[in-house]
């Protein structure tokens, strides 16, 4: 019911803004959570995420012009010349950007895009660590593919278009999970060791039989650009793996690391040490969580979870930005949930870090006492409870 009337009141603000099509066609893409593998993907690491129910949906059709015009609700509308798809460093973190890069790619693919109209909604919370920015990639590719391009596309090929668009077009160095965990859906354990190539498994596992909840808290950050912030953790890794001659972490020996340390603390700082020695050990227990979910040993999965987010505290430094002392409300949240959870359920830094949110999972007894607690630091409707989706990014029939 819910679906039939989100649909239904998406028709009519389509109609509103651009008229009265009648070729209509309808597209979703959840946002995801990330539940093991921080920041391991860019280095060609292991991860283990899964796509949730909140999405951005869109009503779309070709518009018989040379523009394509996406109107996101809530924001100005966004107009792209597709003669003009070169990438613009003036729309660097700008949605138009990731637009005309998913077009121009698809181009390249041999799609012949053309123009089309676009109306989208989303519950996906914006700044959240949801990542709503891959899931509305997602949804622009799945539009572009329906449209035009007879779903040839698979989600995996749909996942890196997402992560170029936003690599070249949108100036933002992001690894590839958050588009794949999108695309695909459910529940995934991804090895990039192969980028063009990556192995995706499903995980089939039901979280709610455990009796824990998956929750989101938003700390409130200040989220202004952090692009910075984010940059230095790949490049210092990949300073590190030069020192081997490598171009990335996945490639060089924990061990061979651990021998050259003292070398490498003059060489790349201190830091770059701490987020390396994270990364070797984040890709070992991405690899263990997944594994641990397969056999239904929870316990040992909720182990885990705490272990990466201490390690992504103390070893790779996301939490707060370099220098604040006023400013550290993901920490805060963090120190919440130690204090309420104590030795049940787990927490961690979720996504990126330095600010947006945190992931924990709360006892179903527990959580109207965690919400109503953690809201009470972070305000009223920040505390998220959420569910996994099976269904990843995709043409919607009109069914409903």
């Amino acid at each position: 019911m819910i679906k039939r009337e989100r649909f239904a009141s998406l028709v009519e603000k389509f109609k509103e803004t651009f008229g009265d099509y009648t070729d209509i066609k309808f597209f979703s893409a959840p946002g995801r959570t990330e539940i093991g593998g921080n920041h391991t993907d860019h280095q060609h690491g292991c991860v283990l995420a899964a796509s949730i129910n909140l999405d951005i949906k869109a009503a779309a059709a070709p518009n018989g012009t040379d523009e394509i015009r996406v109107q996101s609700e809530g924001y100005p509308l966004d107009i792209i010349n597709i003669n003009e798809l070169s990438p613009d460093k003036k729309e660097f973190n700008q949605a138009k950007a990731l637009i005309r890069g998913i077009a121009a790619k698809f181009k390249e693919l041999g799609c012949e895009v053309k123009g089309f109209d676009c109306y989208t909604v989303s519950n996906v919370l914006k700044g959240s660590g949801l990542s709503s920015s891959a899931a509305f990639e997602v949804l622009i590719g799945n539009v572009i593919n329906g449209l035009f391009f007879e779903n040839k596309v698979n989600a995996v090929e749909i996942a890196k278009i997402g992560q170029y668009a936003e690599n070249v077009y949108f100036g933002k160095p992001c690894g590839l999970m958050d588009q794949m965990a999108s695309s695909v859906g459910g529940i995934v354990a991804i090895d990039f060791n192969d980028k063009e190539n990556p192995v995706i498994k499903k995980v089939d596992f039901d979280f709610i039989s455990t009796g824990y909840a998956l929750c989101i808290i938003d700390s409130g950050a200040d989220h202004a650009d952090l692009t910075d912030e984010y940059a230095s953790i790949p490049y210092e890794m990949k300073l590190i793996a030069k020192h081997f001659g490598k171009e990335y972490l996945r490639d060089v020996k924990k061990e061979d690391f651990i021998k050259e340390i003292p070398i490498l603390r003059k060489s790349a700082g201190d830091r770059a040490i701490l987020r390396a020695l994270h990364f070797f050990n984040e890709n070992r227990r991405a690899k263990d969580e997944a594994e641990a979910l397969e056999r239904g040993d929870f316990k040992t999965f909720l182990k885990l979870v705490k272990q990466s987010g201490y390690s992504s505290y103390m070893y790779l430094q996301n939490v707060c930005v370099c220098g604040s002392a006023k400013e550290q409300a993901v920490a805060i949240v963090l120190a919440v949930c130690d204090e309420l959870l104590k030795d049940k359920g787990a927490y961690r830094v979720h996504g990126g870090g330095f600010a947006g949110t945190v992931q924990a999972f709360v006892p179903l007894d527990m959580v109207d006492e965690f919400k109503e607690k953690t809201e009470n630091i972070v305000g009223k409707g920040n505390c998220h409870i959420l569910s996994i989706s099976s269904t990843g990014g995709c043409e919607v029939k009109n069914d409903f």
